[in-house]
């Protein structure tokens, strides 16, 4: 769990600063056969750079997270567990926010699905289409694998 008491000020700002430029924040859909629910959400906070000294340091003060190599030679640090995400990144972000609207309009959105999601909103049809409400305009818009159409269009099948 993210200490925000023992973040040292100038790290957490140097690193949410860093975040602000280069980080995402992202709600996933992933189709699944074997659930009862026809996708699987999943929340990211996610960033890759080419040194991974900055990505060892979100990983260290985060307290949470995977890091690894693409092929192409980039970092990638990823946090993809809800319970990390609720506990860690979210406490983190929150007390060391960031300066672009753009940013903080998207990580405003991420918090709202992670607390739906934390409630189980998630795992039916009226939570994820809250779900796919909230996350419209994220990233402003980037490149989406299902479109929201799609998303919801599973249910009636």
């Amino acid at each position: 769990m993210f200490d925000a008491k023992r973040a040292p000020r100038e790290i957490g700002y140097y690193l949410a600063g860093f975040a602000d430029g280069e980080g995402s924040f992202n709600v996933s859909f992933r189709s699944r056969k074997d659930y009862k629910m026809p996708w699987k959400v999943s929340l990211c906070f996610n960033i890759s750079q080419r040194d991974k000294v900055i990505l060892s340091l979100f990983k260290r003060h985060l307290g949470c997270g995977t890091m690894r190599q693409r092929s192409d030679g980039v970092w990638y640090y990823e946090v993809n567990n809800l319970n990390a995400v609720l506990k860690n990144v979210i406490p983190f972000f929150n007390k060391f926010s960031f300066l672009s609207a753009k940013k903080k309009r998207d990580f405003a959105k991420f918090k709202r699905i992670a607390s739906l999601m934390e409630k189980g909103r998630h795992l039916n049809r009226e939570g994820v289409e809250e779900i796919v409400k909230i996350r419209t305009g994220m990233n402003d818009g980037g490149k989406r694998r299902y479109t929201n159409e799609e998303i919801l269009g599973r249910f009636s099948t």
